[in-house]
């Protein structure tokens, strides 16, 4: 029969001697009316997600006040949810000195800017296979590539010069299409058969390819 272990001869240590992670003296302040956005960034807590946040403008701020390069990597989903307009922002005020991207996130940026909208419901387009398959989509994008790999730009330029100078409604809300704009450069990163637009009949590979590794050097030399 297996007995209950006896804790009566425990070793214990002392709370206040043992060295701990979290002091009140790192915790957060409440925000109080009229405090500046400086100060609620000061107040928020030494921990974590805030403590990172911290560290990173910290390091951004240093990195551009001696002149080096700040270069952002996103996902798509910094795209869907909403967050382009701040990085916009941050582009033309001169933080952000370069974005690389994956192909999703020219989807999503392609869609706003032609449609103003984007994100499709997945699981209910999955159940009648109309996933990922809106035309205009795939040809602005394949058509975009056509026209600017074989001119010697890559994926994101090609993408970012036709929005640029295309007449979609929300061309101005595009990452892609300002960055190119503002001379921002912008890199695509594509990994072959995961985006939506690689499923259309107008998706050249060699043009994907090319322009996704011209991408990769420019990426490289920044």
């Amino acid at each position: 029969m297996t007995r209950p272990l006896d804790f009566s001869r425990l070793r214990r240590t002392s709370l206040y001697s043992r060295a701990s992670k979290v002091s009140f003296r790192g915790f957060g302040l409440p925000p109080r009316r009229g405090m500046s956005f400086a100060r609620f960034l000061d107040g928020l807590p030494d921990y974590l997600a805030a403590k990172d946040f911290r560290a990173v403008v910290e390091a951004i701020a240093r990195a551009r006040g001696r002149g080096a390069p700040v270069l952002l990597g996103i996902g798509a989903h910094f795209i869907k949810v909403g967050l382009s307009p701040l990085l916009l922002q941050g582009i033309r005020d001169g933080v952000f000195t370069a974005v690389a991207m994956n192909g999703a996130g020219v989807v999503h940026d392609v869609e706003l800017a032609l449609a103003g909208k984007t994100s499709e419901d997945v699981a209910a387009h999955l159940q009648d296979g109309s996933f990922g398959m809106a035309g205009e989509t795939a040809r602005f994008v394949h058509d975009a590539l056509a026209d600017g790999v074989p001119a010697g730009l890559g994926f994101g330029a090609a993408v970012g010069k036709a929005i640029a100078s295309s007449k979609a409604r929300y061309r101005k809300k595009s990452l892609l299409g300002e960055a190119y704009r503002l001379g921002v450069p912008v890199t695509v990163h594509v990994a072959v058969g995961a985006d939506i637009v690689h499923m259309h009949p107008e998706a050249d590979g060699a043009a994907i390819g090319e322009g996704s590794m011209r991408d990769f050097r420019t990426f490289c030399s920044l």
